[in-house]
This record gives C-alpha cells, structure tokens and sequence, in this order.
C-alpha cells in the first residue's frame, strides 16, 4: 500500500513491532524515530507524511507537544495518538488539538490496521476537497501511469490529481463523460497507480453482454453446467482476482443484471454455474457511462443501491470541444501515430483552423479517426483543408438582414452608460440624496459622484 507513515515513540522494541504489522499487511514507506525532538525536527525541514503515529509519554517532549508542532508545520498529516494509559480526559485533549484517533498500548493488528486505513481515507477525501481551492496546479507522484492521457487543460489535470488520490485507495469509482472522452484511459491509470497494478485489468463492455451469458461471463461455470460446457471456465471475477474490473457502459446494464452484479459488490461473493458453493473474490471495481444516471434512476432503468455501492470516487470527464486547448497536442500524436516520428506529414493553417473550430460530438476518439483519415488521403503530403471531413468544410451562413424578433432585441439593448446612469441615480434617491453616502456604497469618490450627477443634469 502507498502512503508515508513516520512512527515516534522512544520504546525501540514497540517500534519494530509495528512496523512488521504495518509491513505485513502491505505498507513500505515507514520511518521509525525513538527521539521527539529530532522528529519534529525533521517536520520543521518540510518532510512529508501522510500519518503519524505519536506515543505520549517521551522524554524531551511528550506527544501532545509533538502533535502540535506536527499540526503547526505539517496541517495535512494525520496523527494517531498511541498510550499506556486510557484516559477519556486524555483523549479528548488530544482529539482538540487535531489528532485523528487515539490507540491504547498493547495494540492488536486489526486496531492498528484499522486506525491506519482510516486515517488514510480521511486525508485522502480531504485532499480532494483541497484540490479545487487551491489556485496552483496540483502535482502528479504517478506521472508515467498518466503518460497515455494528453493534455495542457487546467481542468483536466485537476481531475488528474483526483483520480491519483482516489487511486490509493480501495473504493469503486465512476466515471462519467460523453463517449470518446478518454474514460478507459482514466480507468487504466487508476488500475496502474493502484496496489493491484501486478495483477489483471479486466475491462467489459457491458453494452455487448447478452442477459443470458452474463453469469456464464462473469461467475464462470463446471464442466456440465450446460449443454456444450464439455471443461471449467474460469469468469471475468475469478481471473480478475485480486486486480481490477472496468464495468464499460454501465448504464446499458439491464435491472435484473445490475441486481446480480450488486451482490458481488457488496458480499465479494459469487456462484459458478453448475455449482453451489459460495465463491469469494476480492477485486476494485471501476465503471464508466456516457448515460446520464440521475435520469435512468429517475425512469426505475438504473438501481440506486447500485448506483451508490459504484460511486464511491466520482470522476467526470468533460467533451473535447470544452478543452480547445488540447487538439493541437492531441493532433501532433496522432499524427506521429500514424505517419511515423519522421514528422514528414503537417497540418496547413487553414487546415488546423477548421480542426480547431469543430466541436467533436465523437471527442477525441472522432478526431484519431479525421487525423488518421486525412494521414491515409495525403499520402505524405501536407494535410490541407480538402482532406478533412465534408461537414467541417461547410462554413455557417449568417443572416443579412434581421428577423423581426432578432431587431425587436437589438432594439430593446440598453447602453451601459445607461445602466450606470439609473443605478446610480436610484442609489442617491434611496439615501436621500446624501453625496457622501451615495459615493461610499458606490466605491467612488465624492468628486467623480458630483461630476456624474451635473452630467446627468
């Protein structure tokens, strides 16, 4: 499991206990420190850690020390409190000053676990939450598993570094977005920055699925289940084990489909065809629909239990024509895709002025398709406006003369000198004609107030 735990405690024995429990169920980045000054120091020295868990009584500093110092200088780290003594006042102290939990010595593994995986979530769901607020790009850890996805779209690198952080942890996903938008992609780089990245990334188009083979499909089935079934099949779940499903078009899923599909999202269980005991299987589940949910919920089409058990990271993904931006790098790839990286095929201004006009109802996959046409027509020529598709060569017309309703608008604009002229004149009524009040609830000064008003006569 990713995440940075330091662990402060001056009882050198204890420490190496928990970091064996932390190791055995999956964690690496630990750092063991027995002295609270040099921990806070190294804090002061802007270390980064996800969690810390902090020991009470040290000598040179005790834990609600440290945990302010931590708080002070590192805001988003989260802090476990770990003690001999199980004290409610204790607690509670340390829960006012930012600490997340508090455990009491001797500590089992499933507390400790449990404590960890908790905290982990919190900072994870809080991260999220700071992405939008802050106005600086958030930086990616996993650049390379995000290589596939081109773009320069503030928007979408912010989805980037959502998707990087819902990665870590273990919760379904879905993903929304209109069809070409890249959401196989998205699903591939969460699998990668994963822990089951060594293990199968399954993606189903759900939408091709017949209702009578889903069980086949998914659970499998023995040898005789049915007519034609001559040796064991493995399903989707079982060879999916441990890694992880795209759930592709998840909103073409039939209701008595979705409902067989819950099961295994809430229990982790299944049953092979032609078999009756209970399967159990443990896989990350990730869906992905260009339908609108809220609406196939609204028509009883789309279960909202499921809907709910699926959503737990929600992505969305926007069109194309919502990230001008990124057809110029998008353009170079392709072209490099399909004319090789000798750079002998380019796009004539004109060209690109089309390309960059059009508004992709396919998205990015409809503009691979236009590049790879126009490589295949120009036959190592420069791409010009005759080898793009008809309908981005047909110019729009704009009217001459102006319907009726068209000049009855124009005709009923206001001037903004106008606008201001009204405003301004309603304000000094409503103060009684008080100038200095006038100007100080307008933002203006009294001499630019008094010009106005002998303007206005």
């Amino acid at each position: 499991m990713t995440g940075n735990i330091i662990i402060i405690d001056d009882d050198l024995d204890f420490l190496e206990i928990l970091k064996i429990k932390l190791t055995e169920t999956g964690y690496k980045n630990i750092v063991l420190e027995d002295d609270p000054v040099k921990a806070a120091l190294i804090f002061e020295q802007d270390e980064i850690f996800d969690i810390a868990l902090i020991d009470m009584t040290m000598p040179g500093m005790d834990g609600i020390k440290l945990l302010e110092i931590i708080k002070n200088t590192s805001p988003n780290t989260e802090c476990i409190m770990v003690t001999a003594v199980n004290e409610a006042r204790t607690a509670v102290e340390c829960l006012k000053k930012g600490a997340y939990d508090y455990l009491v010595k001797p500590v089992s593994k499933e507390d400790l676990l449990s404590a960890i995986n908790r905290s982990m979530e919190r900072k994870r769901l809080l991260d999220i939450l700071d992405i939008e607020k802050k106005k600086t790009l958030p930086k990616l850890i996993n650049v390379k598993a995000f290589k596939p996805i081109i773009t320069r779209s503030h928007k979408i690198l912010k989805i980037l570094k959502e998707t990087e952080l819902h990665a870590l942890s273990d919760v379904p996903v879905l993903i929304t977005g209109e069809s070409g938008t890249g959401k196989e992609l998205l699903a591939r780089a969460i699998h990668t920055v994963s822990a089951r990245s060594k293990f199968p990334f399954t993606p189903i188009n759900m939408a091709s699925i017949a209702g009578n083979l889903f069980d086949a499909e998914f659970f499998g089935h023995t040898k005789g289940a049915f007519t034609g079934a001559d040796k064991n099949r493995s399903g989707h779940l079982e060879y999916t084990n441990q890694g992880t499903v795209f759930l592709d078009e998840i909103g073409n899923l039939s209701p008595e489909l979705q409902g067989k599909l819950l099961r295994v999202l809430q229990s982790g269980e299944y049953i092979k065809l032609g078999n009756s005991a209970q399967q159990k299987v443990d896989i990350r589940f990730i869906a992905a629909t260009n339908e609108d949910l809220d609406i196939l919920m609204d028509k009883k089409m789309f279960r909202k239990d499921l809907y709910y058990r699926l959503r737990g990271g929600w992505l969305h993904l926007p069109p194309l024509r919502e990230r001008k931006n990124d057809i110029p790098l998008l353009i170079n790839k392709f072209l490099k895709e399909f004319s090789g990286n000798s750079g002998s095929c380019f796009v004539e201004e004109q060209a690109m002025s089309l390309l960059m006009d059009y508004d992709y109802p396919g998205n990015i996959r409809e503009l691979k398709a236009i590049i790879q046409s126009a490589v295949n027509l120009a036959q190592g020529k420069i791409i010009t406006a005759n080898f793009l598709p008809g309908q981005m060569r047909i110019k729009k017309t704009k009217k001459t003369i102006p319907d009726k309703q068209y000049q009855k608008e124009i005709n009923s604009i206001v001037s903004l000198a106008d606008v201001e002229k009204s405003y301004i004149l309603k304000t000094y009524d409503q103060t009684g004609r008080n100038k200095s009040q006038t100007a100080r609830l307008l933002d203006i000064g009294i001499n630019t107030l008094r010009r106005k008003l002998k303007t206005y006569g």
